[in-house]
């Protein structure tokens, strides 16, 4: 177990909690929290506090491994905490820890993009005045690292060196979290702790538990590699190797086969410019497989010569050829390939460059600033400029990449080593922002979500525990008809989760950018969370954290009735977002109006015989329903 000493007398001291122990620290109010550490084999540590008047004690085992629950107080503070190793009697203490709400904060990008800093092109909504008023002694934070493991682990690498107070210089954590803390704060008088543990870019199975992911199906690959590498790191690099070698050799027997030493013509081949993304040129939206040829002409006096071949950035996989000879190829899309060619592949005349690009998503090619040339001899030819290319296969045509098992996507990886070692942490609930990452897996998805959930709260050995997270918002080119978008149905999957109990759901579809994944209004969707939790966990019965939602829909000839829980009202006149459709799949954009203020009626010349109304199921849709309270109306699918 990874532990560190937080703060003694003297430095001596024989006590070793671990990271998210230390000076600071909030606990969950009127609760019990574990206190595990190490101290001398056999010893007898003693724990001391200002708020519990009994002294508790615990043995050390064999390895020096203690454990004492310490009950916790109601909210107020500062406290201090004594533990003592009686081996020697010397002290470790912790200062000016506090009591109060915490909650946990995790998923991917939208939930670690932070106060202060430039997250990926885009900054908070006024983040120089959030920053700059950010003094909040009573709100704490906890920042997780990134770090993944192959197995659970018992204690978190942590930013700060710990529990921290909100303020200007540690505004590095989510602004999410630290948004939704100030309310928090601010609406219940009590001091509030949040613990940030989240990464851009991850998959929820990788947030989720071992075991639990066996009863979701699509995972059976990389479970059995764990379970042959018995969960060891260097072993499930061996395997993963082999499978990579697998696959690629797959790859390589569908493709197209030529003599990779002679320059390529006629059907199918056309010419690219170099560097730059072919998805900015000739290949928009294309991932899969290009091969890229360049006829390279060299004088008499380099034949026979060593030759440096640089080929650019490639992304995402090369397997590169100099005269039909591969000369190396490898998976990693930041890298620059610089290869050395023996001097007798050289030769004088034209020379042939085949490089073959396998791209699993984004741009695909060389990137804009790469590095293209071949110096050979003390001379220096440059490789930019137009390559013939071809389109082999697409992406969708090629079985699926083996997940690499030290990339953070890999299931069960970061919730090893970033939610499991916190389990003794009690919390008030989890706020989750995810679900970008498992787009175009939206029936996956709805198993895996709600697995999450149940085994977060078997985790923390509380099955009752609040789970409220945010539905993702538009994104992308906005288009009205649009009944086949995944963006729609992992919004619809996310929202099966609201059948678990003690769940809630942020709606943020209206908060969206259609050019920017991250948008930067952070606010209003930290206020949707606290909605939530001030009426469903702390007594606020005067707030309403939802709007209404579709309680009925029928058939009225050739339109649709739907009638809503509450009253609901369009931004403009017209009321936009619904699509309507047949039973033979068709759908168009749909003309709706009120009929007084909880129902809409829906219909489109184009429909004759109507049987299904979906709003707001579009990558970016414009719907424009909200609640009295200017919560927007969910999206929806009467059939779904």
């Amino acid at each position: 177990m990874s532990m560190s000493i937080v703060a003694a007398f003297s430095l001596g001291a024989k006590v070793v909690l671990p990271d998210f122990i230390t000076d600071n620290m909030i606990m969950q109010q009127n609760s019990t929290l574990l206190i595990s550490g190490n101290a001398s084999p056999g010893t007898t540590v003693t724990v001391k506090t200002d708020w519990f008047e009994n002294e508790l004690e615990s043995k050390a085992d064999a390895s020096g491994k203690f454990a004492i629950e310490v009950p916790t107080p109601v909210a107020g503070g500062p406290f201090t905490m004594i533990l003592t190793d009686s081996s020697d009697g010397e002290d470790t203490v912790l200062f000016n820890l506090l009591s109060g709400e915490v909650w946990l904060c995790s998923g991917q990008s939208n939930m670690e993009y932070s106060v202060g800093n430039n997250n990926w092109g885009s900054t908070l909504m006024n983040r120089d005045e959030v920053v700059a008023t950010s003094q909040y002694p009573d709100i704490r934070l906890l920042k997780v690292k990134k770090t993944g493991s192959f197995a659970p682990k018992d204690d978190v690498d942590v930013d700060y060196g710990g529990w921290v107070e909100a303020n200007p210089s540690t505004m590095g954590v989510s602004a999410i979290a630290y948004l939704f803390a100030k309310q928090m704060h601010d609406e219940l008088g009590v001091p509030v702790g949040v613990i940030d543990a989240s990464w851009g870019g991850t998959a929820a199975e990788a947030w989720t538990p071992y075991e639990a992911l066996k009863g979701v199906e699509g995972f059976e690959k990389e479970l059995g590699m764990l379970e042959s590498a018995d969960f060891d790191s260097d072993r499930m690099a061996a395997s993963y190797a082999e499978v990579l070698d697998s696959w690629q050799g797959q790859i390589e027997g569908m493709c197209q086969n030529f003599d990779k030493g002679v320059m390529q013509t006629g059907s199918g081949w056309g010419v690219m410019p170099l560097p730059g993304p072919w998805e900015q040129s000739v290949l928009p939206g294309f991932d899969g497989v290009v091969w890229l040829q360049r006829e390279l002409e060299l004088p008499a006096d380099a034949a026979g010569k060593p030759l440096r071949l640089a080929v650019g950035v490639v992304d995402d996989r090369d397997d590169t050829y100099f005269n039909g000879v591969r000369v190396g190829g490898y998976d990693d899309p930041g890298a620059q390939r610089v290869y050395e060619v023996h001097g007798n592949l050289v030769k004088a005349g034209k020379n042939v460059v085949t490089v073959r690009v396998t791209d699993y998503m984004g741009a695909g090619g060389m990137g804009e600033n790469s590095e293209m040339s071949a110096t050979v001899n003390g001379s220096v030819y440059s490789l930019a400029g137009d390559w013939n290319y071809r389109a082999d296969r697409n992406i969708a045509d090629l079985p699926a990449r083996p997940v690499n098992p030290y990339s953070e996507d890999f299931p069960s990886r970061l919730y090893n080593a970033m939610i499991y070692p916190l389990r003794n942490v009690p919390v008030k609930g989890v706020l989750w922002y995810q679900g970008c990452d498992n787009v175009w897996r939206a029936q996956q998805y709805e198993k895996l979500f709600k697995t999450l959930i149940t085994n977060w709260r078997s985790t923390f050995n509380n099955p009752d525990m609040p789970f409220y997270f945010v539905q993702l918002a538009g994104f992308l080119a906005q288009r009205n008809v649009q009944p086949d978008s995944e963006w729609a149905l992992l919004r619809n999957s996310q929202a099966k989760a609201l059948e678990l109990p003690n769940t809630g759901m942020a709606v943020a579809i209206d908060l969206g950018n259609p050019v920017d994944i991250h948008p930067s209004d952070k606010q209003e969707v930290a206020r949707r969370l606290g909605l939530i939790a001030l009426n469903r966990d702390y007594g606020r019965n005067d707030v309403v954290y939802q709007a209404p939602v579709v309680t009925a829909s029928k058939r009225d000839g050739k339109k649709m009735v739907l009638k809503f829980n509450g009253a609901v009202k369009p931004t403009s006149t017209a009321v936009t977002g619904f699509i309507i459709g047949d039973k033979s799949g068709k759908f168009a954009y749909a003309n709706a109006r009120m009929e007084g203020d909880d129902t809409v009626v829906v219909s489109s010349p184009i429909i004759d015989e109507p049987v299904v109304v979906r709003y707001d199921w579009a990558d970016y849709p414009d719907g424009n329903l909200y609640g009295s309270t200017g919560l927007p109306v969910a999206p929806f699918a009467t059939d779904k």
